[in-house]
């Protein structure tokens, strides 16, 4: 059976504190680490008020000091945000603290809207940087920094492992050029992944990392006790999206969220989620085999959506009951 890991954005629930979102966290990570699932990852996402994983690294640490043995990481890090150098810096830390524990995914994208990004003080053709700033972050953390007397402390020597995350065939071609595995984010973002995964094998050359492709890919999993239990967490997934996304900053009921979700702008929405596992344990079982054939992944990160961490927990349980 192919390794299934989590994408956790750490979500806050309508009424529900940062807080104690975060702490569901660590609930949810040590869930994973009971039921054999290979590592746990967080996304930077910023001025969202339904998700509290921003500060990734900082959160990365609270949960690894929360855990003993699953992998954690970023899905991702948006490089283009930071200088290399800080990101060398705080997952060398984190690596120097959780030795063999620590992934650093690594995202082309602001994760955010521009008005945003200006608030980050970011240009936005930080992103035209983004392989050259790979390159500079692996030579923070491995033998030899490429910017001549500047060294990470802590970072230098401790080789973190780099992931590629992407959307489109940019991600997958940068990916095989250096050698990385590469994430390719299907579980919002289904329109290219065939085309890039294949792009990414054809191109592939070996590295002091990765020896011969190694592809990740994200895909929506909710699983409840019964098919109409899981049906209807699916539902409240589209329209709290639909708030989210194009009802920002305002107060939409689920009636009018519902009206948007029938429109094409709502459609395509639900588009986003193509790739969903909504059922039992044995039913999503079946739909991750057939899509791990279709995607050709090596490995499934699985996002459960669900609007509990009850729902949530539940979701992670009875996958990976099925999946044994």
């Amino acid at each position: 059976m192919l390794p299934l890991s989590i994408l956790d954005l750490a979500f806050v629930a309508e009424g529900q504190s940062a807080g104690e979102a975060l702490a569901g966290t660590v609930d949810l990570a040590r869930a994973a680490e009971q039921h054999g699932f290979t590592r746990v990852w967080y996304a930077e996402h910023h001025n969202i008020s339904s998700i509290a994983s921003s500060a990734t690294s900082v959160l990365i640490a609270h949960v690894a000091a929360h855990t003993k043995t699953i992998r954690l990481g970023s899905g991702g890090i948006m490089l283009p945000n930071h200088a290399p150098l800080v990101i060398a810096e705080q997952f060398g830390t984190l690596a120097s603290l959780h030795p063999g524990r620590i992934d650093l995914g690594l995202g082309r994208a602001p994760g955010t809207d521009p008005t945003t990004l200006r608030a980050l003080r970011i240009d936005p053709m930080e992103a035209e940087a983004f392989p050259d700033d790979v390159l500079e972050l692996q030579g923070y953390l491995g033998d030899e920094s490429r910017v001549e007397s500047v060294k990470a402390t802590p970072g230098a020597g401790t080789h973190v492992p780099l992931y590629i995350l992407g959307s489109s065939t940019f991600g997958a071609q940068l990916a095989a050029h250096l050698g990385l595995p590469y994430a390719f984010a299907s579980h919002f973002a289904p329109a290219a992944l065939e085309d890039a995964v294949a792009i990414y094998r054809r191109k592939f050359k070996p590295s002091r990392q990765l020896e011969k492709p190694y592809v990740i890919a994200g895909v929506n999993v909710l699983a409840a006790d019964d098919q109409a239990t899981a049906e209807a967490d699916a539902k409240r997934v589209w329209l709290l999206r639909v708030k989210a996304l194009i009802g920002r900053g305002q107060r939409w009921s689920d009636e009018q969220a519902e009206a948007v979700l029938q429109s094409p702008a709502g459609q395509s929405i639900k588009e986003m989620g193509r790739y969903s596992a909504i059922g039992t344990g044995p039913a999503v079982r079946e739909y991750l085999e057939g899509f791990a054939k279709r995607s050709g992944a090596d490995e499934l990160m699985t996002v459960h959506a669900a609007q509990t961490l009850e729902g949530r927990l539940r979701s992670v349980e009875l996958l990976a009951r099925a999946w044994r």
